[in-house]
C-alpha cells in the first residue's frame, strides 16, 4: 500500500502539490483533499477517488496538517490573485482549511475517535459494490487492494489512539464486531452473486489477516483504551463551545447572544402557539369551553392534529405525491421561485429491509458531481401487520397538517430543490465544502416564506404544525447553549422543552443524544433561518416596491451554499445592474 501524502498526491495528479500548475488555489486544494479525503470524494461523486483509500498514519495526517497551514497563509493574503477574484471561494475554503486544522490538530480526532475509522472500515469494501461506474475487472482488482488497505488502517488506528468517551468507545466497538462478521460472513458470497471473482491469488490469506487486524484493533481498545475512558460523554465548556461556535458560523457570535435571542423566539413563538390553538379550538367546538391556560389550548390543538393521519402506507404514499405535485404548482402560481426545468425526485415507501430507518424515512440526495442527479425520497413504514395501535400512533406521528408544512422544508423549495438547483453552480468549491448552516437555515426559511404567501390558509393546524418546528428549532438551539456552557443536565433538557417549548416528550427525549453528538449543527435550523428571515426583510426594505421575491429566492439557490452574509453584496450587485 502507498503511505505517503504526496506520494498518494502524485498518483492522483501527476505532480506534487508544490509543483502543480492547477489554474488555482481552490483546485489546487480540491485535488488535495480528494486524496486525503478519497472516500468523502467518491460519495460526492468524483468517481476517480474510489482507486484511493485513506491513509491515517501518523506522517500522514501530519504533512495533511502543514499542507493545510500552507493554505491558510495564501488566503490569508489579501493580495492575492485568487482571493481577490474569487472572495466568496476563498472565505469557504478558509472556512475548510480551519475546520480541518481543528480536527486533526486542535482536537487530534485521530487519537480519539475509533468511530472514524470504524466507519471507514465498514464503508470499505460496499463503496466499490456500489461504483456501478466501475466495470468487473476493476471492481475485483479494487477489493484485493482495499483488504490490504484496511489492514494498514487498523494498524494506524492502533498507534494513533489514546483516549475516548466510554459512550463512543462501546458503540464503535459494536460497529467494529459488525464490521467484521459481514467482511467474514458475506463477502465472497456478495462477489458471487455479483459474478465478481477475486483477482489476487491470496485472496483467502487477505481475508483472514483483515479479519485479524479488526480482531486486533478490537481487543487493543478494550484492553487499553476503555478501561481508563471518560464515563460520560465531555460538556464542552463555555470557552471550548464559543470557539466552536465561531469556527462553525465564521462569525462573531457568541454562545450569549445565540441563548438571548433564541430564548425570545420561544417566546414569542409559544404566545402564537397559544394563539392559533384558541382560534382553532374556537372555530371547530363553538360550543366548548376553553381551559385557562396556554399549554392546556395548545395540547388539544395538536391532538387534534395527530388524529388528521394517514390510514397506511399507501394512503401515505399517495397524499406526499400529491402534495408535492400541490406544492409545485403553488410556487408556480405564486411565482415564489424559478421551478427546475426537468425534475429527478422520486417519492417511495421506505423498504422493511432498511431495518430501524424505515420507521423514521430518509432522503437519498443524489451527490453534487453525480451525472444522475436522481433523489429519492423514502417515506417511513410500518408492516400493516404490526398491531393496529401500534400502527395508529405511528402514523399519528406522521400526521397530514406535520407534512403539509415539512414538504416546504424537504422538497420545494426547500432542499431537494435549493440542492438541484445548486448544482449548476460554476464552482466547485462551494459544492464540495458549502457553508454549513445555510442548508437547515434555507429549508428553515422557506417554510415561512410559502406560509406567508398563503400556502394552506385554510388549515390553521398545518401552521400550527409550523409554529411546534419552529419552536423547536429555537429549543434546540437553546439547549445546545445551556449545557455545553452552563452545565444543564439532560432532566433539565427535558423539563424546559416539554413544559417551556412545549415539545412533546419523544421529540424531548431524544435531544439529549443530538446535543452530545452535534451541538452545533443542532444550532444551524435557528440561526440560519434566523439570518434569512433578517436578509429577506432587509431586501424588502432597501428595494421597496422593487423588491422581486422570485429573483431574491432564485439568486440564493443559484449562488449555492455560501456565507448568508454574504448575500447582501451579491444582490445590491444584481440590482445595480
Amino acid at each position: 500500500m502507498i503511505k505517503s501524502f504526496f506520494t498518494l498526491f502524485t498518483l492522483l495528479l501527476g505532480t506534487t502539490f508544490m509543483m502543480a500548475q492547477a489554474s488555482n488555489l481552490g483546485d489546487q486544494y480540491i485535488a488535495a483533499w480528494k486524496t486525503f479525503h478519497p472516500s468523502k470524494a467518491a460519495n460526492q461523486g468524483l468517481h476517480e477517488a474510489i482507486f484511493l483509500y485513506e491513509d491515517r498514519s501518523h506522517s500522514n495526517i501530519q504533512d495533511w496538517i502543514r499542507l493545510n497551514k500552507k493554505f491558510q497563509i495564501q488566503l490569508s493574503n489579501s493580495k492575492s490573485d485568487y482571493v481577490r477574484n474569487f472572495p466568496i471561494d476563498s472565505r469557504l475554503l478558509k472556512i475548510q482549511v480551519q475546520a480541518e486544522l481543528d480536527k486533526w490538530e486542535t482536537l487530534a480526532q485521530q487519537e480519539k475517535n475509533l468511530g472514524m475509522y470504524t466507519s471507514l472500515l465498514g464503508n470499505a469494501i460496499s463503496s466499490i459494490f456500489n461504483a456501478r461506474y466501475l466495470d468487473v475487472q476493476d471492481q475485483n482488482r479494487l477489493i484485493c487492494d482495499r483488504l490490504s488497505a484496511m489492514i494498514t488502517l487498523c494498524e494506524s488506528a492502533q498507534q494513533n489512539l489514546k483516549t475516548g468517551s466510554r459512550t463512543e468507545l462501546s458503540r464503535a466497538l459494536n460497529r467494529l464486531a459488525a464490521n467484521r462478521a459481514n467482511l467474514q460472513n458475506t463477502l465472497s458470497t456478495q462477489m458471487e452473486t455479483l459474478g465478481m471473482q477475486a483477482t489476487c491469488s491470496d485472496f483467502s490469506e487477505r481475508i483472514d489477516k483483515t479479519l485479524k487486524a479488526m480482531e486486533a484493533l478490537g481487543n487493543f481498545v478494550e484492553q487499553e483504551l476503555l478501561p481508563k475512558a471518560q464515563s460520560t460523554e465531555p460538556i464542552l465548556g463555555r470557552e471550548e463551545y464559543a470557539r466552536r461556535l465561531a469556527l462553525y458560523t465564521d462569525s462573531p457570535l457568541s454562545p450569549e447572544t445565540l441563548s438571548e435571542i433564541a430564548v425570545e423566539e420561544i417566546r414569542i413563538v409559544r404566545q402564537l402557539m397559544g394563539e392559533v390553538s384558541t382560534n382553532y379550538l374556537k372555530k371547530t367546538y363553538p360550543q366548548r369551553a376553553l381551559p385557562d391556560a396556554l399549554e392546556e389550548r395548545v395540547s388539544l390543538a395538536l391532538a387534534d392534529m395527530e388524529k388528521d393521519a394517514p390510514l397506511d402506507g399507501a394512503d401515505y404514499l399517495s397524499f406526499w405525491q400529491d402534495l408535492a405535485t400541490q406544492a409545485v404548482d403553488f410556487i408556480k402560481e405564486k411565482e415564489i421561485a424559478t421551478l427546475p426545468e426537468f425534475q429527478t425526485l422520486r417519492i417511495m415507501t421506505a423498504p422493511e429491509s432498511a431495518g430501524p430507518a424505515a420507521r423514521i424515512g430518509w432522503v437519498d440526495a443524489a451527490p453534487p458531481f453525480d451525472p444522475n442527479p436522481v433523489t429519492t425520497l423514502y417515506l417511513p413504514s410500518i408492516p400493516d401487520t404490526f398491531p393496529q395501535q401500534e400502527r395508529i400512533d405511528f402514523w399519528s406521528s406522521f400526521n397530514k397538517p406535520f407534512n403539509r408544512m415539512i414538504v416546504i422544508h424537504e422538497l420545494y423549495p426547500g432542499h431537494y430543490m435549493q440542492i438541484k438547483i445548486s448544482r449548476e453552480t460554476a464552482h466547485p468549491v462551494r459544492l464540495l465544502f458549502p457553508y454549513a448552516p445555510y442548508f437547515e437555515g434555507w429549508a428553515t426559511f422557506t417554510e415561512r416564506v410559502l406560509l406567508d404567501a398563503g400556502w394552506e390558509k385554510e388549515r390553521q393546524l398545518t401552521f400550527l404544525a409550523h409554529l411546534r418546528k419552529r419552536i423547536e428549532n429555537a429549543n434546540r438551539a437553546y439547549t445546545s447553549v445551556q449545557v455545553h456552557c452552563y452545565g444543564w443536565t439532560a432532566e433539565q433538557v427535558l423539563e424546559f422543552s416539554t413544559e417551556t417549548s412545549l415539545l412533546a416528550p419523544q421529540f424531548a427525549k431524544s435531544l439529549w443524544g443530538r446535543i452530545m453528538r452535534s451541538p452545533m449543527q443542532l444550532t444551524s435550523y435557528f440561526w440560519g433561518g434566523q439570518q434569512f428571515t433578517q436578509l429577506l426583510a432587509t431586501e424588502k426594505e432597501r428595494l421597496g416596491d422593487q423588491f422581486v421575491l422570485k429573483d431574491f429566492m432564485d439568486m440564493i439557490m443559484r449562488a449555492g451554499a455560501i456565507p448568508i452574509d454574504d448575500f447582501p453584496e451579491l444582490l445590491k450587485a444584481k440590482s445595480s445592474k
